[in-house]
C-alpha cells in the first residue's frame, strides 16, 4: 500500500494519490517573457558539457559548483520566459570520461556506463539549481534509477514538455559507444524539437582551428553539417553531426553569456549555425539581416 499522498501504479502509468495520471496536472505557468520579445522558435533542446556545470580552471577541485549551476539555470529559466519549451542533455566529462578510462585499461563498455551515471548526477544537480528558481523540472533517465528519476519514456518526456515542465535528459543514449552529442541529436528529434543549441562556456561559435592554439583561426558564422564533418570541425561527433544533417535539424553554437540565449531564440544571428542546406532549417535565417 502507497504511503498517503504517493504516487502508485496502473494500467496507464504512474498516477497520484488521488488518481490522477502524473504528467496530467496543470501546466505549470512559463515565467515572466523577456521583455517584449518573442522566440521564434516552440520547442528547442539545449546540449551542455559536462564541464559547463563546473567552476573552470580557478575551481577544479568542483566538478559540480553550485553557483555556475545556478547561473546556468537562470539562463534557462530565460528561455522558458520566452514561452519555449526547453528540452536539455548534459554531459558527464566534468565528473568521468569513459574514453580517457578505456584507454587506461578500464573496458569501453564499463567506462561509458559509468558516465552514463556521471550525466545522472549533473542533470539532478541541475534540476535542483531550476527548481530553486521555481522552474518545474522533470529528468529522465535511459538508465532506469527510479529511485532519484524518472525512466526516459519518449511520450512521456512530450508530455511534460507540453505541460510547460523542463525535461533533462541524462543517461546518453543508455548505449555505450555512443556520445552525449549523439543522444542530443536522439533527442531532438524525438521530442520534436525544431533546433539544438550548443551552449559553450569558452567560444562564441565554431571556428576553422583552435582559438587557443592557432591564432590565425577564423570564426565561421555558417556552414552545413557536412562541411563540419568534412573539415573536422569538431562541432558534435561526426555520429551526432550525421544524424542532425539526415534530418535537417538546425544547430546553434554560440557561447553561454549574457543574453545570447535569448537573441537565439529571438531569431538574432549570434554564433554559428549549421545547417543542412546554407540559408535553410532554422528559424533564424527567416528573420536574421
Amino acid at each position: 500500500m502507497p504511503a498517503a499522498g504517493g504516487a502508485t501504479e496502473s494500467d496507464d502509468g504512474p498516477t497520484t494519490a488521488a488518481g490522477s495520471r502524473l504528467g496530467d496536472e496543470a501546466p505549470t505557468p512559463a515565467p515572466a517573457t523577456a521583455g517584449s520579445r518573442r522566440s521564434v522558435f516552440s520547442r528547442v533542446l539545449l546540449k551542455l558539457s559536462g564541464q559547463a556545470l563546473g567552476g573552470g580552471a580557478g575551481s577544479a577541485a568542483h566538478a559540480i559548483d553550485p553557483a555556475v549551476t545556478a547561473e546556468l539555470a537562470a539562463y534557462i529559466g530565460t528561455a522558458r520566459g520566452l514561452g519555449v519549451d526547453v528540452a536539455v542533455v548534459v554531459g558527464g566529462g566534468n565528473i568521468f570520461r569513459g574514453m580517457a578510462a578505456a584507454a587506461g585499461g578500464m573496458d569501453r563498455a564499463t567506462g561509458d556506463h559509468i558516465g552514463m551515471l556521471a550525466t545522472v548526477q549533473n542533470a539532478l544537480a541541475l534540476q535542483d539549481a531550476l527548481e530553486h528558481r521555481g522552474l518545474e523540472t522533470r529528468v529522465m533517465s535511459a538508465i532506469e534509477i527510479r529511485a532519484v528519476c524518472e525512466p526516459y519514456i519518449m511520450r512521456r518526456a512530450v508530455r511534460h514538455l507540453e505541460r510547460g515542465r523542463i525535461v533533462i535528459c541524462a543517461g546518453g543514449t543508455g548505449n555505450p559507444y555512443f556520445s552525449t552529442d549523439s543522444a542530443a541529436a536522439l533527442r531532438a528529434l524525438e521530442l520534436h524539437c525544431e533546433a539544438i543549441l550548443m551552449a559553450k562556456r569558452e567560444y562564441d561559435g565554431v571556428f576553422s582551428a583552435d582559438p587557443e592554439t592557432d591564432p590565425t583561426a577564423q570564426f565561421i558564422p555558417e556552414l552545413t553539417h557536412l562541411e563540419a564533418i568534412d573539415r573536422d570541425l569538431r562541432v558534435m561527433d561526426a555520429t551526432a553531426l550525421s544524424l542532425c544533417m539526415d534530418n535537417a535539424m538546425p544547430i546553434h553554437v554560440f557561447k553561454m553569456t549574457g543574453d545570447n540565449i535569448v537573441r537565439v531564440l529571438t531569431g538574432e544571428r549570434v554564433g554559428t549555425v549549421v545547417r543542412a542546406v546554407p540559408g535553410r532549417g532554422g528559424a533564424a535565417a527567416e528573420t536574421a539581416t
